[in-house]
């Protein structure tokens, strides 16, 4: 028999790489245990994964047992979310380790039903997940996340998220009625979104996904320059109009050093219900071209499809109401791919080092 040791085992998986990250798994590695013919791996993921486990096992199963002397091959996964870095001088919140902006250029592209989807996709994926409801002259996601009350308040300064499906939202929307307009100028909208950022008792967040409003005005300038932003998402659709606005946000993001994640292309192309005859309503590879223009990713293309509209209206968005469904695995595969790209970033180490006081004595 031959003899199996750790290294023969990681030796084994050198070869294989992570779709998502591009890179190969042994630092992943936490633990390898052999036991006769039998092996068993712990994996610590950097990115929540819980969906792309089974292809994993899978795919590692065989190398392992490939070896002389290995009949079985037992892989284990964790994930762990590190905080990345954000913007020069701007300070990362103590209990968010990474907050992801959902932005687009103009209004219509689904960039709120992209943002909420993402949110539950990434908690689907085995994450901590916030969504903060930027949009203060039209917020939509207390409709989309079936939410509805007013956040309470235990010390009349802070308030408490309000929490469905798993993850904390917080929205303008539920301080004020539906139908009320917000007649309000810049500085206040500005003020509005800080607060409601920084006086909510978020919990111990990997992720807090902020849905932009549509454009590069007062709001998504504040973010840039006072949110301590770990990455941005843009969203899209094919048409070329939708791609001038989209490549301005994006401008905007690099202007203040905001790393870009990737291209979502959204309302990519309708198949018919009646007759499944395919259409490009808004054309074709739009978010692709864009991709390569900037040399950024296209973390996916989502499909022109009733159901998504009809299940964000009911509040039971699609990651929620067909889990298992193409479109809401789709959006998983997304979710992975964003916290991948996310994963790839510099890391955040300002934790680990202590705060210098000098004191005259």
């Amino acid at each position: 028999m031959a003899n199996i040791d750790r290294k023969s085992i990681e030796q084994a998986l050198t070869g294989y790489i992570d779709r998502y990250t591009g890179k190969n798994l042994l630092k992943c590695i936490n633990d390898v245990r052999i036991d006769g013919t039998a092996v068993a791996v712990d994996l610590v993921m950097p990115y929540p994964c819980n969906g792309y486990h089974a292809e994993l096992r899978s795919e590692l199963g065989p190398l392992v047992t490939a070896l002389d002397g290995v009949d079985q091959a037992e892989f284990n996964f964790t994930s762990k979310i590190t905080a990345h870095s954000v913007q020069h001088g701007v300070k990362r919140m103590a209990n968010v380790k990474n907050i992801i902006a959902v932005a687009s250029g103009k209004g219509g592209v689904g960039k709120s039903t992209t943002s909420v989807n993402l949110a539950l996709a990434l908690s689907a994926e085995g994450a901590n997940v916030g969504l903060l409801d930027a949009d203060i002259y039209g917020p939509s996601q207390p409709r989309m996340m079936g939410l509805s009350g007013q956040p309470e308040s235990a010390d009349g300064k802070s308030i408490e998220p309000m929490r469905n499906y798993g993850i904390e939202t917080m929205s303008i929307g539920f301080l004020i009625d539906e139908e009320t307009p917000m007649i309000w100028r810049g500085p206040m909208v500005t003020q509005a979104l800080e607060q409601l950022l920084n006086d909510t008792n978020w919990s111990d967040l990997d992720y807090l996904v902020i849905d932009l409003p549509p454009g590069t005005g007062d709001t998504q300038l504040t973010l840039a320059q006072k949110v301590p932003v770990s990455g941005a998402v843009i969203v899209t659709t094919p048409q070329d109009i939708a791609l001038l606005d989209a490549r301005k946000g994006l401008k905007m993001f690099e202007k203040v050093e905001v790393p870009i994640l990737g291209i979502v292309e959204n309302m990519s192309t309708h198949v018919c219900s009646e007759c499944g005859h395919e259409e490009h309503i808004f054309g074709a590879g739009g978010g692709q071209q864009m991709a390569e223009d900037y040399d950024i990713t296209l973390l996916g293309a989502l499909p022109l499809d009733m159901s998504i509209r009809q299940q964000v209206d009911g509040g039971k968005p699609t990651v929620v109401s067909e889990p298992e469904g193409t479109i809401s695995l789709n959006y998983r595969d997304i979710a992975r791919k964003t916290a991948a790209a996310l994963a790839r970033q510099a890391k955040d180490y300002s934790a680990s080092f202590p705060n210098i006081v000098i004191q005259s004595t």
